[in-house]
């Protein structure tokens, strides 16, 4: 249906191109992965924000970004649909260089309020007339950069509409304060205040509406654009996550984002498993997220241990000094999260826990490059970001078996530890852990030698290796397995005369280049290998690690220009 039908089309032919929308995106992320339930749930929001404003000339910013996928459908994106979160195709986020429609890049909850203003405001020192729209979930509702752009609303002295799309969801269901105000307004049992909560920023409040109800959305759309005229406006509206399909209506956490195929085994499996055995053991080990129980292999833990479980929204920075002050109280807290995502708590974990010197375990998912989520997502900083901040030990595991064994360790540790990991990995063995020290996982007569950080990188390693052996070229491999500290001593013991390092993260204040200043006044030739100064795109983390990260060819080539020098 072209824009044009779509401003005349009748309620019937409407909700007919509201089902064709679900069947092209649950059949396209059937195959290619992506979020679903949070786009079924979006459809006629998206089909009534079309109709009634005007895009591209109107604005709109998705919150998080990831319940773009109508918006796409809608803007000439139809055609190249199926190439969704793959190698150069569309991204399943809003991207500004994909459309002049995504008016706002966003990958990270609770941006758009934020955004709007600008925007709005920019308009309003041009001289022009667009409006500007800001559609966020109830789950961004409860991060606190919302709160920061509401209390500017009235000191900047512009227009924009907030949409409110309450399904009652971020990943897992939302919690807290904010939802329960909202959950009064939606039964009906709201007070004055609460709705002057939203009136004393100087919003005009319009709700509850059902937005997959086209004939009571339409109208609430169309009133709400009347009203800006003289106020901003936030409409709450209602969705259903997963509408339209029974089993992700019964599951919306679940079925929030899914994979084509998934991988036999997650350390968010072991990070749930350990836990649980650790936690029985002992009576200060809690657990803590930012909306993320499920995907971070925490139910379990929070069905036996609910008491000792605290899903505290998305508020990363929160739940930083939240664990900070538990391990300050004699708890000993594990705080799962993604790596993208722990980046907007650094000046917690700096001064909060590192600086206290308390023992927070930060068991950090999705580290290094992490695939089709794009730019926003991949976790390629964070050995950067952790490793300059003293007190904090970093621990980067070759695989499973030692991330359970580096988890059962942490329980003694009087500090700080951050550990991170990929998605999927092998459950493998492990040695005994002792923090700060390598493994030697293979030692030749060799020239050469490669310090490999994590499953990803000595996997790499080990392919590499066997290729130079078909060649008659030999090579070393320790398995770098902690950022901070670095093993000085088995580095001083090595005799090689070059030095390779593999890291699944950015080159700049990685492993690599803390290990190359460590040699600097030696006779060795470091040459290290990681992660493109750049932002990384969405593909397969395959296509990815070649195209961006540490290439097998480049350190193939490395490793034959080394043996060639002698």
């Amino acid at each position: 249906m072209s824009r044009e039908a779509l401003k005349s089309a009748s309620i019937s032919q409407l909700k007919k191109f509201c089902e064709a929308l679900r069947e092209e995106i649950f059949q396209t992320v059937a195959v290619r992965g992506g979020h679903l339930a949070s786009n079924l749930g979006i459809v006629e929001l998206t089909i009534g924000l079309h109709r009634v404003f005007s895009f591209p000339e109107d604005k709109i910013i998705f919150d998080v970004g990831h319940q773009c996928y109508v918006h796409k459908l809608l803007t000439g994106r139809a055609n190249r649909f199926f190439t969704l979160r793959q190698r150069h195709g569309i991204s399943g986020f809003p991207k500004r260089t994909e459309s002049e429609y995504d008016s706002y890049d966003t990958g990270h909850a609770g941006t758009s309020v934020s955004a709007a203003l600008g925007i709005a405001k920019a308009r309003d020192l041009k001289g022009e007339k667009f409006q500007v729209i800001a559609l966020i979930g109830d789950g961004s509702l409860n991060n606190g950069l919302i709160y920061e752009a509401l209390n500017s609303l009235k000191i900047l002295n512009t227009k924009i509409l907030i949409v409110l799309n309450d399904n009652g969801m971020s990943i897992s269901p939302t919690v807290g304060g904010t939802h329960e105000v909202l959950e009064d307004l939606k039964g009906g049992s709201s007070s004055v205040e609460d709705i002057a909560l939203f009136e004393r920023y100087g919003l005009q409040y319009m709700g509850v509406y059902n937005a997959n109800n086209l004939e009571e959305l339409l109208p609430a759309l169309e009133q709400a654009k009347s009203a800006l005229q003289s106020n901003s406006v936030l409409l709450h509206v209602t969705t259903r996550k997963g509408q339209g399909y029974a089993f992700c209506e019964r599951d919306p956490d679940r079925t929030h984002g899914i994979s084509p195929a998934k991988p036999e085994k997650e350390y968010s499996m072991a990070l749930g498993e350990e836990l649980l055995t650790m936690a029985e053991r002992d009576n200060c080990v809690v657990a803590v997220t930012a909306a993320m129980t499920d995907a971070l292999g925490l139910r379990q833990f929070f069905e036996r241990y609910p008491e000792r479980a605290f899903d505290v929204g998305i508020c990363e920075e929160h739940a930083s000094v939240l664990s900070a002050a538990l391990a300050a109280a004699g708890m000993r807290p594990y705080y799962a999260i993604y790596s993208t995502f722990l980046q907007r708590a650094f000046d917690e974990i700096i001064h909060d826990v590192c600086g206290q010197k308390l023992p927070v375990v930060f068991c950090i998912d999705r580290a290094g490059i992490s695939g089709s989520d794009g730019e926003t997502h991949q976790g390629v900083f964070d050995l950067s970001y952790l490793s300059m901040i003293p007190n904090l030990v970093v621990a980067i595991p070759k695989n499973i078996a030692e991330f359970r064994a580096i988890l059962r360790k942490s329980i003694s540790l009087n500090g700080p530890l951050a550990i991170r990991y990929p998605r999927e990995g092998e459950e493998g063995d492990a040695r005994a852990v002792e923090f700060g020290k390598f493994e030697v996982l293979q030692s030749t007569m060799s020239d050469i030698i490669i310090y490999a950080a994590g499953e990803r990188c000595v996997n790499l390693a080990r392919r590499v290796m066997s290729l130079a052996f078909n060649e008659g070229i030999s090579v070393s491999l320790v398995n770098a397995c902690f950022a901070k500290p670095l093993d000085y001593d088995l580095i001083d013991s090595r005799k090689e005369k070059y030095v390779i390092t593999i890291e699944d993260n950015v080159l700049r204040g990685g492993i690599g280049e803390a290990i190359a200043h460590y040699l600097c006044n030696s006779d060795k030739q470091v040459f290290s290998f990681g992660c493109a100064d750049r932002f990384i795109p969405h593909g397969s983390v395959s296509e990815l690690m070649e195209e961006f990260g540490p290439s097998q060819n480049a350190i193939l080539n490395c490793i034959r220009e080394c043996y060639a020098r002698g």
